[in-house]
């Protein structure tokens, strides 16, 4: 097999200008624009490359075809001090979902906990940027988002649920924070995608055919599988509960109807935010949290591991190399980057190295 072409490397803030250049020729607005960039490059830095820059070409055509708007409307409501929704009016995730991060922090330094849904809003990205905002904070930040069907359930045919992600954050003093980011699917469909390219065999009970049959072939493969099975299913179904049907805009069950606009891509999120101050002294608290960590990484690491790591460590560890190196950006990324960027007038960033 030939040597795969050389990555790019990007200085992260050259990447991170070059994409809100290109989004902002796409049709947002130049802090909407910044703001989504900014999720990217993100979840690049942490080695989340199907969230990272390779998204920047997926928002430019949602924004061309008017799934996403580009002038949206976003408004926050409230009925009650610690709760608030925010209507995205289609607002790319990134805006959005940023928008609540700041909303639920505001009201959590009140309430001592705050949630803040947010309705009809596309493609949220990386979820743990938005809890990650609200750990830099000093609180913990929780959050939920439920979207289009794209995964089996159990006892269904067909996909049936959404791979609904959930992510917490806890901040720590002498650690990287504690950042869980994870899928209610077992795998993800970008994974599916590549096994195909590679001809891979996927793991078991990992992926299905069509019509819910597991496969270990990614040539059938069209959907993956949820997580610990009856679990992983009843999470992305509590996800939905939790997001869209609790702020009024459900998905699951327009999407398994017959209306008119039931498969029109849109994504709903609940973020939470907690004071530790609420409930004592938070310098108490992140000591606790760091002792917990370290006394996590001092147990005996199994044979073969290389080492015991928390949630988030060691994309902590990542970013903090890939900040200092330069953002890799595969090659067929960067080839559709340059072609957006001739036909939208930008100019390339300059490279690393």
């Amino acid at each position: 097999m030939p040597d795969s072409p050389p990555k790019v490397l990007v200085p992260a803030e050259n990447l991170r200008t070059f994409a809100a250049a290109l989004l902002e020729k796409g049709g947002l607005g130049a802090e909407h624009a910044r703001t989504t960039a900014d999720v990217f490059v993100w979840a690049a830095l942490r080695g989340v490359d199907s969230h990272g820059i390779a998204r920047v070409p997926a928002y430019l055509d949602l924004l061309a075809k008017g799934v996403a708007n580009s002038a949206a409307e976003i408004r926050i409501e409230s009925g009650a001090p610690a709760t608030a929704v925010v209507d995205a009016d289609r607002a790319p995730g990134p805006v959005a979902l940023s928008v609540a991060a700041d909303e639920a922090v505001r009201r959590a330094r009140a309430t001592g906990v705050a949630s803040v849904g947010v309705r009809r809003t596309v493609h949220t990205g990386a979820i743990g940027y938005y809890v990650s905002k609200i750990a830099e904070q000093g609180l913990v930040g929780i959050g939920f988002v439920a979207g289009m069907p794209n995964m089996g359930y159990t006892g269904v045919k067909g996909a049936a649920v959404a791979t609904s992600p959930l992510a917490i954050a806890v901040p720590a003093r002498d650690h990287a924070p504690f950042l869980l980011d994870m899928a209610t699917a077992t795998i993800a469909l970008g994974k599916i995608r590549q096994a195909r390219a590679s001809g891979t065999p996927l793991p078991e009970s990992a992926a299905a055919t069509e019509d819910g049959t597991p496969t270990t072939d990614p040539a059938q493969a069209v959907m993956p599988l949820p997580l610990g099975g009856a679990k992983g299913s009843g999470m992305s179904l509590a996800f939905e509960l939790l997001t869209g049907v609790l702020v009024g805009a459900p998905i699951f069950a327009s999407f398994h109807s017959d209306e008119p606009a039931g498969r029109k891509h849109r994504q709903n999120a609940l973020l939470i935010a907690i004071d530790p101050a609420a409930y004592g002294d938070p310098d108490a608290f992140v000591s606790a949290v760091d002792r917990t960590l370290s006394t996590l990484k001092g147990l005996p690491a199994a044979d073969g591991t290389g080492g015991v790591f928390y949630p988030g460590e060691r994309s902590a560890g990542m970013a903090a190399e890939r900040g200092e190196q330069g953002v890799p950006v595969a090659s067929k990324v960067w080839r559709e980057l340059t072609q957006r960027a001739e036909k939208l007038g930008v100019a390339l960033p300059d490279t690393a190295g």
